[in-house]
């Protein structure tokens, strides 16, 4: 670990896992005194990423302290394709990223963070993807004293965290009747929801993803979603998660079968669905298992205190029913001055392939597999 100081704030490096995994209490507390954080900021979702996803030499943690006391951090990896490249830990299944900066702090943390980061650089572009609008990378891009450059990544979908029935009255009249008949066909169907301990977590997550396998068989799941990595991760972050409650695992059963289950990522500023599966037999009752949930989820969110329940990315059908607000994350590419080639080049690279894939859209309107392809396609 290389440190330097900023003030009265030292500014070090971390690139070894082993101190990673020792910042968990200080993190946690620097994760709860930011409040733009996202619950894919959490110790326990980025660490248990890297330790499923992650490469040895290649971790890069921006820290600083204040006396001792974790006051901003920003994580990320070191890649070496298509150039190289400081990415944030979470990769492609984390959808959005921010630094975590102490909000009683932030006028020293920021530009300290920033020239961290810049020595951090080197000869790499750095290229935070997903940032949330709002979020605290948003003054570190303003403080960066090197080049940058700002793209637009995925679009958000986002709810305010209010009482069901106020959720359905934003709805056009003909579509909250439709909702309406659809809840009592869900209540006469008698089905129960639980949340699951910490201990049930790994049992939990493998009926999860095998729902969620089996809602999407034949319809283009996403890949990664299938592969042991995948589980091991969720597995290991949703147990920590669940345990200082950053995360709820909730199953709904059905004549004592677990017929859908829904993972949700939470913080202080928001409630996330981040992944959900349901035996498609209840379709045939006339489920619709999109409310259920959601209706579950905002009256948790609102009783929580917590104002946003996000449908995270994605701009699917089922989420413009609810007249969501649409908020489209950002994306910042930053690097010392001395390397405005390098970014310029990887700037018109990331266009081409987002290009590439409006194309791809275009081009597959009626193909059932399309997600996957896009997902294979995309670069995170």
């Amino acid at each position: 670990m290389t440190s330097g100081s900023a003030g009265a704030l030292s500014v070090t490096l971390c690139r070894d896992p082993r101190q990673f995994a020792a910042l968990e209490e200080p993190w946690n507390r620097l994760f709860r005194a930011c409040p733009t954080a996202t619950p894919f900021q959490s110790h326990a979702w980025l660490h248990s990423w890297w330790l499923s996803y992650g490469r040895d030499g290649r971790l890069r943690i921006v820290l600083v302290r204040r006396g001792g006391e974790l006051v901003g951090a920003c994580a990320l990896m070191l890649v070496h394709r298509p150039l190289p490249l400081l990415v944030p830990l979470g990769g492609g299944i984390t959808d959005y990223f921010d630094v975590l900066v102490d909000a009683a702090y932030a006028d020293q943390v920021v530009p300290a963070l920033a020239r961290g980061l810049h020595r951090a650089a080197r000869g790499a572009v750095v290229d935070l993807r997903e940032v949330r609008p709002g979020a605290a990378a948003e003054a570190l891009y303003g403080q960066w004293p090197g080049i940058r450059s700002k793209l637009t990544d995925s679009t958000c979908m986002e709810l305010p965290a209010l009482p069901f029935d106020e959720l359905v009255k934003r709805m056009p009249a003909s579509g909250a009747q439709r909702v309406r008949a659809k809840l009592r066909k869900t209540d006469a169907a008698g089905i129960e929801e639980r949340e699951v301990t910490e201990q049930e977590v790994p049992r939990a997550v493998r009926t999860l993803l095998r729902l969620h396998e089996k809602q999407w068989r034949g319809r283009g799941v996403t890949p990664e979603h299938l592969r042991p990595r995948f589980a091991e991760h969720l597995t290991r972050a949703t147990r920590r998660m669940v345990r200082v409650g950053e995360g709820r695992l909730t199953e709904f059963r059905l004549d004592g079968k677990v017929v859908a289950a829904n993972l949700t990522l939470l913080s202080g500023a928001l409630s996330g669905g981040y992944l959900y599966g349901a035996d498609p037999d209840l379709r045939t009752r006339k489920v619709d298992v999109a409310t259920l949930l959601l209706r579950y989820e905002a009256g948790r969110a609102l009783a929580e205190g917590r104002p946003v329940v996000s449908f995270l990315r994605g701009n699917e059908p089922y989420k413009n029913h609810w007249r969501p607000e649409t908020v489209v994350n950002q994306r910042f590419l930053l690097a010392r001055t001395a390397l405005a080639p390098l970014l310029r080049l990887h700037a018109s690279q990331v266009t081409g392939r987002e290009r590439a894939v409006d194309a791809l859209r275009e081009a597959l309107p009626a193909a059932r597999d399309w997600r996957a392809r896009l997902n294979e396609l995309r670069v995170r």
